[in-house]
């Protein structure tokens, strides 16, 4: 069966929970999305407010401060905050992605470091107490003066599981990172015995249908080839350009006149990076401009699709298009944009309008 980029899009909006606000909890929200990417402090609050039907700042502090929810390295080997159930199963997972960004960030610097070593001090230096980066790099230094100190700090964040704890992850903080070890903060060792075909069946669930370079760009793991064909159970289509993409067998596929709803999307959103071929939310051009380098800008969808791009500064919502929008669209995101402002806590907030970007974007 051919899946063309209209069905494939509502029903990546429809598992995304963008094409209606979901009556479900903060915690539900985030087991159906995995994790949730957290590499700017308040993108994860509007990520899930853009999804959900009920949504305030204090319902997912309270599950940092209740330990429900953690902050740490996973998936690509980025921030993200996932449950606590998902995380101590799903990290162990990852740690080869960890330890290979580690090694070609930091490899040659510490070519005389002894890792196993730099892990179990690392591990003894956090124990039973909570240290920010510079502590625990300055800690390290005592061992290793002539090692670059971010080198050792970061070697340390990689090769052990760590989680950032509150008020780290709450709205509008910022400041020094606190690091703790995860098996402390959660009281419960990682669990070693999750499988690879869990996380591809949890992606799938919540991203698919998708194709195997898709699976490998949102997790960051590589030769899963052969791992995703080996799961017979799993429904194959094809896409209009001959790609095999996978599913779970009962998961339904949306109609491609579903309305589309406009929506904001935060810094790094989930479905921005979920996927190696992004045809099914924007344009070539338009992804240039949205995924520089390792930076994914905030965006908003018009008729589903990325329409443009967006920053909320100093009590002004500046809102830039990629294309002009009829006089209607543009109401509707005026409306969503007062409720995000809103949710932000911009009392006298205005939007500034951009003039729409070339029509290469288009």
């Amino acid at each position: 069966m051919i899946l063309n980029r209209r069905v494939l899009n509502r029903t990546t909006l429809d598992r995304q929970l963008l094409l209606s606000r979901a009556a479900i909890t903060p915690a539900q929200a985030i087991e159906r999305l995995v994790a949730v990417q957290g590499q700017e402090i308040d993108a994860p609050y509007i990520g899930l407010w853009t999804r959900l039907a009920a949504f305030t700042q204090d319902d997912l502090a309270s599950l940092l401060y209740g330990k429900q929810v953690v902050r740490g390295s996973l998936l690509r080997g980025t921030q993200h905050l996932a449950l606590a159930d998902d995380y101590v199963w799903i990290r162990p997972i990852v740690q080869v992605i960890l330890s290979r960004t580690r090694q070609a960030a930091f490899g040659r610097v510490t070519r005389d470091v002894d890792l196993e070593e730099l892990a179990t001090l690392a591990r003894k230096h956090l124990a039973g107490r909570t240290l920010t980066r510079p502590q625990l790099r300055d800690l390290l230094r005592e061992r290793w003066p002539d090692i670059e100190p971010m080198a050792l700090s970061w070697s340390a964040q990689a090769l052990v599981p760590i989680v950032h704890t509150p008020p780290n992850g709450i709205w509008g903080t910022g400041g020094a990172t606190p690091f703790t070890l995860a098996e402390e903060w959660l009281g419960r060792p990682l669990d070693g015995t999750g499988s690879v075909e869990r996380l591809v069946e949890r992606y799938l669930a919540a991203y698919g249908p998708a194709s195997v370079m898709d699976v490998q760009m949102w997790s960051g793991l590589t030769r899963l080839r052969a791992v995703v064909e080996g799961m017979p159970h799993l429904r194959k289509y094809q896409d209009t350009e001959g790609r095999v993409l996978y599913d779970l067998p009962d998961a339904p596929l949306a109609e491609e006149d579903v309305p589309a709803p406009v929506r904001f999307l935060p810094w790094f959103d989930n479905l921005i990076v979920a996927y190696a071929d992004r045809g099914r939310l924007m344009t070539a051009e338009q992804r240039k401009a949205v995924c520089v380098g390792a930076v994914i800008y905030p965006t908003f969808l018009v008729d589903g699709t990325v329409g443009g791009m967006w920053d909320l500064k100093d009590g002004v919502l500046t809102v830039e298009p990629f294309h002009p929008l009829p006089d209607g669209v543009m109401e509707e995101l005026a409306a969503e944009g007062a409720r995000l402002m809103a949710f932000a806590g911009v009392e006298e907030g205005s939007i500034a309008w951009l003039p729409p970007r070339s029509s290469t974007t288009t």
